[in-house]
């Protein structure tokens, strides 16, 4: 079976192509799954995002496409929401959505100031020469660790995207992340391996063999996303993230019906 469930759409301001369109694409690949989890509406950054007023649009949207290509793909509905350490940015109307899944992701570190770092944007790079690189890494991955303990996703989305421009920890990354993939275990969730790696500097999927191997030790499940936001990016490296996994010891993926997890194999 062929899923992949982390795709985007126009409507985050930052992608190309109709839905239709993309879903059209997904069926040209054999994709027997396929999930939009766009980004969702939150009071923050709203130029890579859906705005509230477009939630219902959203979720009517993909009910038609499921109705009209029931016969020839499963079309899963959900959001890719950021976790927000100041959690009053996170809308309960996301959070209780009745979708298929969501992907928790964390875009943001806050600072002592309590500022907000975004720190994959390309605009605020240089604040990696700011603060220790380990620091930095610790920082993340507390982030992730509080993501997992809030019990709000499914799946944990770009598990190490800290690494998107290949600012490395001086540090062991399994230390590093340990605590934050113990939660996630603990917390029953699933990590993708997301291939938009593979389209930025660091050029390797996320997360990396190292933390997978970790999450394999742990028991925890897997799925695949592309991470789309083109429509040529639908699929984007599967054969290669599949072969990864299967390198690792994983058979089986996660795929969701209404936040009901199961196993299918890949």
């Amino acid at each position: 079976m062929r899923v992949d469930l982390h795709n985007h759409t126009p409507l985050c301001n930052h992608a190309n192509g109709t839905m239709e369109e993309f879903v059209k694409k997904a069926i040209d690949l054999n994709i027997d799954v396929f999930g939009f989890s766009d980004h969702a509406p939150m009071p923050f950054d709203p130029k890579y995002r859906m705005d509230i007023s477009q939630k219902d649009e959203y979720e009517n949207n993909i009910d038609l496409l499921k109705e009209k290509y029931k016969n020839k793909i499963e079309i899963l509905k959900a959001y890719e929401v950021d976790f927000m350490q100041n959690s009053s940015l996170m809308l309960d109307e996301v959070l209780n959505s009745k979708v298929d899944y969501l992907i928790g992701s964390v875009h943001f570190i806050q600072e002592s100031n309590n500022n907000l770092w975004g720190f994959d944007n390309p605009e605020f790079i240089g604040k990696y020469k700011e603060k220790n690189i380990d620091e930095i890494w610790i920082d993340y991955f507390e982030a992730i660790k509080q993501l997992a303990k809030s019990k709000h996703f499914d799946i944990v989305g770009h598990l190490d995207l800290i690494k998107v421009f290949k600012y490395l920890p001086n540090k062991d990354i399994k230390v590093l992340a340990k605590d934050a993939l113990i939660e996630i275990k603990k917390s029953e969730m699933v990590i993708e391996i997301n291939a938009a790696g593979f389209r930025k500097p660091i050029c390797e999927a996320y997360p990396s063999k190292e933390l997978l191997e970790l999450a394999f030790e742990l028991d925890i499940p897997i799925t695949f996303s592309s991470d789309a936001h083109e429509i040529e990016q639908i699929g984007f490296m599967y054969d290669k993230v599949t072969e990864i996994a299967r390198k690792i010891g994983y058979n089986y993926c996660a795929i969701f019906k209404e936040r009901d997890r199961k196993l299918v194999k890949f």
